[in-house]
């Protein structure tokens, strides 16, 4: 629902803030083995009703409109696609956007905003649960009437760091997200984060000169494979018609030293590596049996934050709200930190629903029951 939510929350932010956008749609491509599923997407994108705010529709407007082609039907829209392609999913609304412009007008609200601020090189060293009446033991003097969290901070060559007052934090810190959550909870309480790089490959080869839509492979289920920990290595497009393939999963373990914060194993791990393209050449030519080993290129390279470890079932997206009142062992909900936790993809697309649902629900919902307790 947030996802659908947001696209249109973002399609409209594009039209009302001239953000480039293009919609150009989405096929899911399946062989015979994987028809099953992707009639089980259509059917369950049929069955969906509309997001909790979104505006009014006609009754009979489907909210996810898809359609299941057959292979005559999906190589009309794709003729490069391989002769083993026996179906698709056609999802006609599915698009691509500017995300560096996207991300330049949110920057921009918030500079304009009243009280809004942005701090830059700067790296979140401590957070503690403040009580009014019971500074905590360690930080800065900080002296407010209500509870809340008070944040360390540390900025690129200052000398001093600073501390903050937050009374209602959020917590969007990707692979960090547990750290900072872990680190107020009781040992028995942590929760684990899994990690898996994802590659990608830029193409300039044979093979797609007539490619005009996103393709989508069938999620790999059963045997030794990842199950639906990945969408499958499939093919991008840019505003400018340049054609990407990712992201392929690799499971990778956090520092042997158990320090997550080191900047530097990370980073070692954001470095594309020419070593993936063969894998990644066999995955995509499964689909598009034209594209050469030599027109890709390594890319860049990410890293998403997983709940569950390989073979576990899949699981994204979690909301959590803790309290610094709860954290000091008293009761009532002040002080709320609301964590954000496994947010992959189609984490961008969320990213606007994900906002509203904070502040319009769980915020909301929380001043409402401290009100009634």
């Amino acid at each position: 629902m947030l996802c659908l939510r947001g696209r249109d929350l973002l399609y409209q932010r594009c039209r009302d803030h001239h953000i480039p956008y293009r919609t150009i749609g989405k096929l899911v491509v399946a062989r015979a083995d994987q028809r099953s599923y992707i009639q089980n997407l259509h059917w369950k994108s049929l069955s969906l009703g509309w997001p909790p705010r979104s505006m009014p529709h006609p009754s009979d407007e489907i909210v996810l409109p898809t359609k299941l082609l057959c292979a005559e039907e999906a190589r009309f829209l794709e003729p490069e696609l391989s002769n083993d392609i026996v179906a698709a999913l056609w999802s006609p609304k599915t698009g691509i956007i500017d995300s560096h412009s996207l991300m330049e007008s949110l920057e921009k609200d918030i500079i304009d905003s009243e009280g809004g601020d942005l701090v830059y090189s700067t790296r979140v060293v401590r957070i503690d649960p403040y009580q009014s009446s019971n500074k905590p033991v360690d930080v800065p003097s900080v002296d407010a009437a209500d509870d809340g969290w008070v944040v360390q901070t540390f900025t690129r060559d200052a000398k001093h760091g600073d501390a903050i007052l937050a009374r209602t934090l959020v917590n969007a810190s990707g692979l960090s997200s547990t750290l900072f959550l872990n680190a107020i909870l009781p040992k028995e309480e942590r929760l684990p984060l899994y990690y898996a790089r994802g590659s990608y490959a830029s193409y300039n080869g044979p093979g797609t000169s007539r490619v005009s839509h996103l393709i989508y492979p069938c999620p790999e289920t059963g045997g030794d494979t990842h199950g639906f920990h990945s969408l499958g290595t499939h093919l991008t497009l840019d505003l400018q018609g340049k054609v990407r393939f990712g992201p392929d999963i690799e499971w990778i373990s956090p520092p042997a030293d158990g320090d997550e914060t080191d900047a530097d194993f990370w980073e070692s791990h954001l470095v594309p590596n020419e070593k993936t393209m063969r894998d990644m050449h066999q995955a995509v030519t499964r689909y598009l049996p034209g594209i050469t080993l030599e027109g890709l290129q390594p890319d860049y390279v990410g890293i998403r934050p997983k709940l569950v470890p390989p073979q576990a079932g899949f699981q994204d997206f979690m909301f959590r709200s803790d309290y610094s009142t709860q954290v000091l062992g008293r009761a009532g909900r002040a002080g709320a930190m609301i964590s954000l936790l496994g947010i992959e993809s189609p984490g961008l697309t969320s990213s606007l629903a994900i906002a509203e649902y904070i502040v319009e629900d769980m915020l909301v919902r929380n001043d409402q029951e401290r009100v009634v307790h």
